[in-house]
Order: C-alpha cells, then structure tokens, then sequence
C-alpha cells in the first residue's frame, strides 16, 4: 500500500474550530454523498487526555471522498454518568450491512463533575483514571445515515477478569459479513496491580453484529513482548484478512507511529507482510510540501467497488505526536488504483 499512496489534499479531510478533531471513519450515504464520523472535544481542555472524560463522536458530509467535509450534527452525545457510555463517546468505526448502518465505538463514565474549562487535566486527574478504566467497545445502528441511532445499554465488548483485557476494551476494528457475522480485532489492556499493562490486540467474533460477541482466543493477536501496536484496522480478501495498524515504538516497521501491514488466513493467526510498513507520517502533500506530521493515527480504508480508494488517519501538527500538538483534524490520503 505505501507505494500507491498519491498526494494528500491541503484542505482535505475534515477539521473544526475551536475543537480538538480525532479519529475518522468514512461511508457513502444513501443520499451518495461521502459521510465521515470522527471524535471531537473542545479545545477548552487539553489535547491529552481531555478526550477520555469530554470526546463526542460527529458527522461530516462532502461531496467527494477527499472533502473537505463540513460539520452536520453531533452523533453520540453525552447522556448521564449512569450510562456506560455516558460521558465519552471516541474511537467511531462506520460500516453497513444490508439496510443497516453500525457504528461501533467506544465509550466510558465516570461519576464526578465534569472538569473546568481551561483548568488542569492530567492523566493522574480521578475523572481520567475513572474514565480510562471504564473504556469499553459499544455499537450503535440506524437505518438511514442521517439517524436516529439506537445506543445499547451495555457494552457488546467488555472486560474480562484476569484477562489480558480484563482492564479496558477499546478501538474497535469489525470486518461485518456478508452473512452479518462479524470478526472483530479490538485494543485491550489488563490490570497490573491498581493499574494497566501495556496495549495489546484481541480477537473476538460473533454470528450476528448485535452480538454475543466471545473472545476466541486466551491470547493477544500479537505477542506482547514483541509487538506495542494500536489502532488496527481490518478488511476481508480471499485468502482471509488484512490488518494495518499504528506501530507505538518503530520496532516492527522500523518508523515510530507508522503504520504496519499484516495478514490473516482464520482472523485469528496474524503474520506481518513482506514489506511490513504500510505507511508513513512523513506525507506529501498537494501543494508539493512533505512534511513529518506529529501523528497518524486511527488508520481507516474506504472501499469503493471492492478496492481501498482512500486512506483517513487523524494527524497533528505537533513535534512529539500530541503532546505540543495545536492542532489535530482528520485527513485523507488517495490511493493509486495500479
């Protein structure tokens, strides 16, 4: 995929004023315009980690595939501390099958106020230790793009004591069937003592996407002890599935935050590519500029007739990924076709 990647458009993607933009998940509608769910917070928090206690997944709409894409409406607000996904909503994935659109994402509470804007938020702030080990996977479904969507009252994905994922579920990555049953690769951690251990990738199906979903496997996708990755993302070939993914230290395709390429017969056993890196942060853009982006992150494929067209990651302008970041929005890398 690296080398098929063409120029990313300048004033592609998707972006807004005044909030922080993550994420980014891209389908065409039925109205045949290009509908994008992404994460935003307001920049009255800190980048980090004011997405864990404040982040409420949107939709954008454009009338091409690079955009740009302009804000419609908040998708998944927050709805009360005693909903499991009441007080963030992140990490959108957008999908269809038959006359059903699924979003999966995922959400978190936590039972305190929410935090002053402008004030300090660290990840040692009570909201944030709470929020973060409430994360956990949900889906939502609706008939048409534009809604209404049924949140359900409890995770599809959630943790499991002594597990490598008994601490938090997260980053849902779903190849849906076309019998509707669904393999779904996802981002765990597990308690170590009173905190959590290092990012690990799961693997769990089920026969139909409103669920049960079962873990298949007592093990990480990846060994640990060899692999630091986030952020997968999943589709189906004939010979089984591919996947890329955020690569956390550099130590699998030899770039830290670039993004790895690997694939599966079963969905289950994953070995890398041939040539393991499946992209950079190091973009070239239209206006004839390369530039190294703080991040590129959250990697999601639109397919159009059966091909990957174009590339979305969330990105930054930051020097050391988001944390001196002052901006961040969603952009979009086309594809070559050859």
């Amino acid at each position: 995929m690296y080398n098929k990647l063409l120029p990313a458009p300048v004033n592609g993607g998707f972006r807004m004023e005044g909030y922080w933009v993550w994420c980014g998940s891209v389908i065409r509608g039925e109205d045949g315009k290009y509908h994008l769910f992404a994460s935003r917070w307001p920049k009255s928090l800190p980048m980090h980690p004011g997405w864990i206690v404040a982040s409420e997944i949107v939709r954008a709409v454009s009338d091409t595939p690079e955009g740009p894409y302009q804000f419609q409406e908040v998708v998944l607000p927050a709805r009360g501390a005693e909903y499991w996904d009441g007080r963030s909503t992140h990490n959108p994935h957008i999908t269809k099958h038959g006359d059903t659109y699924l979003l999966y994402y995922m959400g978190s509470t936590h039972p305190l106020a929410d935090p002053e804007p402008g004030g300090p938020l660290g990840l040692d702030d009570p909201r944030c230790i709470v929020g973060r080990a409430n994360k956990r996977i949900g889906l939502a479904t609706s008939r048409s793009v534009f809604g209404p969507w049924e949140r359900k009252d409890m995770p599809i994905l959630s943790t499991r004591p002594g597990k490598f994922d008994s601490f938090l579920t997260s980053n849902p990555a779903p190849c849906v069937h076309e019998d509707g049953s669904v393999l779904l690769i996802y981002k765990a951690r597990r308690y170590e003592g009173n905190t959590h251990g290092k990012m690990t990738l799961g693997s769990a199906r089920a026969a139909h996407y409103n669920g049960p979903y079962k873990v298949v496997s007592e093990h990480p996708v990846f060994p640990p002890e060899k692999f630091h990755l986030e952020d997968p993302f999943i589709w189906k070939t004939p010979a089984g599935y591919e996947m890329i993914a955020k690569d956390m230290e550099g130590h699998v395709c030899g770039e830290k935050y670039g993004g790895i390429h690997a694939y599966s017969p079963d969905g289950l056993d994953w070995r890398l590519a041939e040539e393991p890196q499946a992209y950079s942060r190091r973009i070239l853009w239209d206006d004839g500029q390369t530039r190294l982006m703080g991040n590129l992150e959250r990697p999601f494929l639109l397919f159009q007739d059966g091909k990957p067209t174009h590339l979305f990651a969330a990105t930054s302008n930051g020097t050391r990924g988001f944390y001196d970041a002052t901006e961040t929005w969603n952009m979009v890398i086309p594809i070559a076709s050859e």
